[in-house]
C-alpha cells in the first residue's frame, strides 16, 4: 500500500503564489509517476499536473506557466509551486501517484486533498 499525504494548502490574494507538498510512503517501488489533480466545487477533478520516469511533465493548458511541478531528491516527494494563482483555481488538490506506461498513466493511490481558495 501507498499512503499520500498532502500539505501546503490555504487562502491567498489573486497573484499570489503557494506551494503545495505530497509525500509518498509504503510501497514507493509500485509507481513511477506522481501527479496532481483538482476539483472544484460542482466539477469534475481533472489533472493539473505530473511527473514521471526521467521527470517528464505533462501540464493542463490552464496552468502551463504559472504551475510548476517538481519531485525531491528522494523521488518519494513531488511538489506543486503555483504563482499568479487566479480565482478559478479555487479547487480541492488531490496528490496522486499511479503507474506509467506505454498506453499513459493508471492513477492507482490517492491522498485526502488540500483546499486551496483564491480571493479576488
Amino acid at each position: 500500500q501507498v499512503q499520500l499525504v498532502e500539505s501546503g494548502g490555504g487562502l491567498v490574494q489573486t497573484g499570489g503564489s503557494l506551494k503545495l507538498s505530497c509525500a509518498a510512503s509504503g510501497s514507493i517501488f509500485t509507481f513511477n509517476a506522481m501527479g496532481w489533480f483538482r476539483q472544484a466545487p460542482g466539477k469534475q477533478r481533472e489533472l493539473v499536473a505530473c511527473i514521471s520516469s526521467g521527470d517528464s511533465t505533462i501540464y493542463a493548458g490552464s496552468v502551463k506557466g504559472r504551475f510548476t511541478i517538481s519531485r525531491g531528491s528522494a523521488k518519494n516527494t513531488v511538489y506543486l509551486q503555483m504563482n499568479g494563482l487566479k480565482p478559478e483555481d479555487t479547487a480541492v488538490y488531490y496528490c496522486a501517484a499511479g503507474s506509467r506506461d506505454s498506453s499513459g498513466i493508471s492513477w492507482r493511490y490517492w491522498g485526502q486533498g488540500t483546499q486551496v481558495t483564491v480571493s479576488s
